[in-house]
């Protein structure tokens, strides 16, 4: 029990410490994950399982798209795309279609990807300057 209160500890401090760059990309490791626990139920037939993570997974998608900052060109490109992957994720959980997760996934992924690289890209400089 005490190891389970450990780790729970350790996964609030993470957060609670986490720039807002690492609290996106640990958003869109979530929403993978959702996505992938939708994909194994699925698989099991565990419908209310899969329910659940999908939506969790929405939840996530609509954050995105609430904090879009839309005085930015490119805001409006994010949000197309998190209304795609929000579109496709509801006909998912309705169909109960782990194929149309799977593109979700990949869709995150390259997302996520992508923002990884962001991120390094931000911290070379500084890196250099220090």
């Amino acid at each position: 029990m005490r190891a389970a209160n450990a780790y729970q500890q350790y996964n609030k401090n993470k957060i609670m410490t986490a720039s807002p760059a690492e609290l996106t990309l640990m958003l869109y490791d979530g929403c993978i994950k959702f996505c992938n626990i939708g994909i194994m139920a699925i698989d099991a037939k565990d419908y209310p399982k899969a329910n659940t993570n999908i939506q969790k997974a929405e939840r996530i998608i609509g954050e995105f798209q609430m904090t879009l900052d839309h005085k930015y060109e490119v805001a409006k490109d994010f949000d197309n795309i998190y209304n795609y992957i929000m579109r496709r994720l509801k006909e998912a959980n309705m169909a109960k279609d782990k194929e149309i997760l799977g593109e979700c996934v990949t869709h995150l992924r390259s997302l996520r990807d992508t923002w990884k690289e962001v991120m390094k890209a931000t911290q070379q400089p500084m890196e250099k300057q220090a």
